[in-house]
């Protein structure tokens, strides 16, 4: 609209720019900054726990935290290395179980039958299993796989652990591959495509990285576990390979339990291990929470 337009009147504002008096743009600034300080509010337990973990158990890192084995009683030094690596060997085993089930189960859900009575029934299931106290996944473990076999071990960790895993990967997974556009996949059906072509070509990779959110989210939940631990995998302040061969099956070490024992310990040197264990857990968890950011940011 130009000044020599007809419906053009003096006392029409031609500037288009947002005034802060106006009763909206004021209410939406108020409100803009009353949701940053609400959110600056909700990180300090979060900033607080890593400064606290920093200061008590920074001091402490160092090459041999990571290589040596856990000290006994009065011995001073040592490390937790074993117990990295039993963390690390146990959330794996849960990770082999529970993604290529989450996946398959959430390919079922999300496009081979998503309204039939078997679909509600599993969602249900699904949703039942993500309030499902760790203790109680590790108490079935501890029956199904430790009374089974005889002995704590990583098998019946990991069996816990996707326990847990289990129904974020198949939620997740699900909810992404129902964001995938159905244009897409009608177009694929369109050009002579069966249903498997469409899932394997079109909805999983389309879908990928909502499912690796999922996957990366289960990852991180488990890493911090501990009840499901105390019972399947107990400690062993020992490495589990010997002479070149890894033996799984038996008592394995691992950070959250490292951490409930040398926490509860009278000795300094052990007390400073747990603040350090802790705050390379922590860091563990914050890294996998980073990573499912990262691969949640592209829109299938």
């Amino acid at each position: 609209m130009s000044a020599q337009d007809p419906l053009f009147t003096e006392n029409e504002n031609p500037n288009l720019q947002r005034s802060l008096v106006e009763p909206r743009a004021l209410l939406s600034t108020i409100l803009s900054g009353a949701a940053w300080i609400a959110a600056m509010f909700a990180s300090i337990p979060l900033f607080s726990v890593l400064y606290g973990l920093i200061v008590r158990g920074g001091h402490r890192l160092s090459l041999e935290v990571f290589t040596e084995l856990p000290p006994a009683g009065f011995e001073e030094g040592g490390g937790f290395g074993n117990a990295i690596v039993g963390t690390l060997v146990t959330v794996g085993i849960g990770a082999l179980i529970s993604i290529p089930f989450g996946i398959m189960a959430a390919i079922f859900l999300g496009e081979l039958e998503p309204n039939g009575k078997v679909a509600y029934a599993a969602r249900f299931c699904a949703k039942t299993l993500t309030g499902l106290p760790s203790i109680l996944a590790g108490v079935f473990a501890y029956a199904m796989v430790v009374l089974t076999t005889g002995t704590y071990s990583a098998p019946a960790a990991g069996v816990a652990l996707a326990l847990l895993m289990l129904p974020t990967v198949v939620l997740t997974a699900e909810e992404a591959m129902r964001m995938v556009s159905a244009p897409m996949k009608n177009a694929a059906y369109g050009m002579g495509c069966t249903r498997s072509q469409v899932v394997w070509k079109i909805v999983l990779p389309t879908a990928l990285p909502g499912i690796l959110t999922g996957v990366m989210l289960a990852v991180a939940r488990a890493a911090g576990e501990t009840a499901p631990l105390l019972f399947t995998a107990l400690f062993s302040s020992y490495w589990f390979v010997e002479n070149g061969k890894a033996d799984l099956m038996t008592p394995i070490a691992s950070l959250s339990v490292l951490i409930y024992n040398f926490s509860g310990m009278p000795y300094d040197n052990q007390i400073e291990l747990a603040w350090t264990a802790s705050l390379v857990l922590v860091m563990l968890v914050l890294l996998f929470n980073i990573l499912a950011r990262v691969l949640g940011r592209k829109k299938v």
